[in-house]
């Protein structure tokens, strides 16, 4: 028996002292994960970051409150190889939104009032379309967590169904009710924005009022939830979900890889974890042959793929099924009109 067990160590040591150990955020892994030439392509982003910096970012906690599990029964449904919800329901802008969570580990709020600002327009079909407020969430939901400290999703959609949020746009954008009101910055190469310094742990102040000249006030611009639940972490589950109500927040472990994304199906293959994140998924699709889950991150449109102005992350299928079963799950939730 000890023989076995230490075969089996001497076998895990030789395959770890084979991977070389690479700087993260480095050109010298970039080198490393195009030669594999895998599923996707590497590329610089957060180029001149601080690697510090960077793992605030990851601002999910995967081991939240528990919600009850939502099983589809649609057997019948025939599902479609590839789903884009933004040609499904072209009236809902929101779709085509990519946000920037700047210096905060806000990522769990993003990802939550992204689907929940998707949802009320599709299930209004079309006659509502508001931005739920990232930043009523952040600031707001004491039991969600530590604001730009981290927070739990699950913790989000509970408190939208009990609480409410009001509406709220993007920085500087004088939409809704509370924008956001932390700046965005350069995560990436070079660009215009002021560099990535992070937010020192300080989460801005919890505000029951609406921005000056804004109608109506806090109270009455309230949206809720009707129901919080998680679906089973199934790829027919998950796509009849996203199928009949629209995009769902998920969370995943992120890898130092990761941060070096550029285009293609992301799968790690380098480097170590640095937290939990959480993003809006939105369909699915085939590419060269590889199922993947399309989602949208939230570290402004630049991150990733050539800065195309509607930026979508194409994450393998295995990789989020593997991080959704064993962590969280696809959060998600219904408007009540």
């Amino acid at each position: 028996m000890w023989r076995a067990a230490l075969s089996l160590l001497a076998a895990s040591l030789a395959l770890s002292l084979a991977r070389p150990q690479l700087r993260p955020l480095s050109s010298e892994m970039i080198d490393h994960i195009n030669k594999l030439n895998t599923t996707w392509k590497a590329g610089h982003n957060f180029k001149n970051a601080d690697y510090s910096y960077v793992k605030k970012l990851c601002g999910t906690w995967l081991k939240g409150p528990k919600l009850p599990i939502m099983v589809q029964y649609a057997g019948n449904v025939k599902l479609p190889d590839e789903f884009d919800p933004r040609d499904q329901w072209p009236n809902c802008p929101t779709l085509k939104e990519i946000r920037d969570q700047g210096s905060c580990g806000s990522c769990w709020a993003f990802g939550a009032t992204e689907a929940m600002s998707d949802r009320i327009c599709i299930h209004s079909n079309g006659k509502v379309s508001v931005d739920i407020s990232a930043q009523d969430l952040l600031t707001c939901c004491d039991e969600c967590g530590m604001g730009c400290n981290g927070g739990y999703p699950t913790a989000a959609w509970d408190f939208w169904t009990k609480e409410g949020l009001v509406s709220g746009g993007l920085y500087d954008s004088h939409i809704g009710c509370r924008p956001y009101t932390i700046a965005p910055c350069e995560h990436h190469v070079n660009g215009s924005r002021p560099p990535c310094t992070g937010e020192g742990g300080d989460t801005p102040e919890c505000v029951h009022s609406c921005e000056s000249g804004y109608t109506p006030g806090y109270t009455a611009d309230k949206h809720y939830g009707k129901t919080a639940y998680n679906v089973l972490s199934e790829e027919r589950e998950i796509q009849l979900e996203l199928y009949k109500n629209g995009p769902a927040e998920g969370a995943f472990t992120v890898y130092e890889d990761f941060l070096l994304y550029k285009s293609g199906v992301y799968q790690h293959v380098s480097g170590s974890a640095l937290g939990g994140h959480a993003i809006k998924v939105m369909g699915w699709g085939v590419e060269d042959g590889v199922p993947y889950w399309l989602c949208a991150n939230s570290w402004n449109t630049d991150w990733g793929d050539n800065g195309k102005s509607e930026k979508n992350l194409h994450c393998g299928l295995a990789l989020f099924f593997f991080c959704s079963s064993s962590i969280l799950s696809v959060l998600l939730d219904q408007h009540t009109f």
